[in-house]
């Protein structure tokens, strides 16, 4: 297989992951949580009472699917958007050193992605007992995941708009 087409499928995959999420378990999740947002989709964060609210207000069933098949899926999504971001960026930006601060860009937000993934499952394990601590901890992953991948897709944006110039112009 190309690696052109491993890449296009590994977009594929995304795109069906995040659908699911977008689709299914999120809209679910929030449903029965008397319409609050889930924490995965708070990209400021969130404060401690309203962490507090949603716990509060997540009925069993969104809790087993936030626990469960939305825990499957998040699982498999920050990889799958890394690759398909990392290799978008690693194909387009020219500039050595830009091309690596970029990676590494996407990497952070993967790898925070994953941390907030961590401490959300915590917090609706724990529920009532979770920490102040723990709640600020999952916030601060929630924006640097959320900022870190802002900027690779701003970068990207850029990036393509650029090819795209450049292929008019010639």
């Amino acid at each position: 297989m190309s690696l052109r087409r491993a890449y296009w499928l590994v977009f594929a995959l995304m795109l069906a992951v995040y659908g699911a999420m977008v689709l299914w378990t999120l809209p679910a999740i929030s449903d029965g949580a008397d319409g609050l947002m889930a924490f995965d989709l708070r990209p400021t964060g969130y404060s401690v009472a309203e962490a507090r609210a949603f716990l509060d207000s997540l009925s069993d069933e969104a809790r087993a699917i936030y626990q469960g098949p939305q825990r499957m899926l998040d699982m498999v999504y920050p990889a799958l958007l890394g690759l398909v971001l990392g290799g978008a960026l690693w194909s387009l930006v020219t500039h050595p050193m830009l091309r690596w601060v970029l990676v590494f860009v996407v990497g952070g937000s993967v790898m925070a992605d994953y941390y907030e993934n961590h401490l959300v499952a915590q917090m609706l394990v724990e529920n009532e007992a979770a920490t102040d601590a723990l709640i600020a901890s999952a916030s601060r992953a929630t924006i640097a995941k959320s900022t870190l991948a802002g900027v690779a897709m701003v970068a990207l944006l850029i990036a393509l708009a650029k090819a795209g110039f450049a292929k008019w112009r010639a």
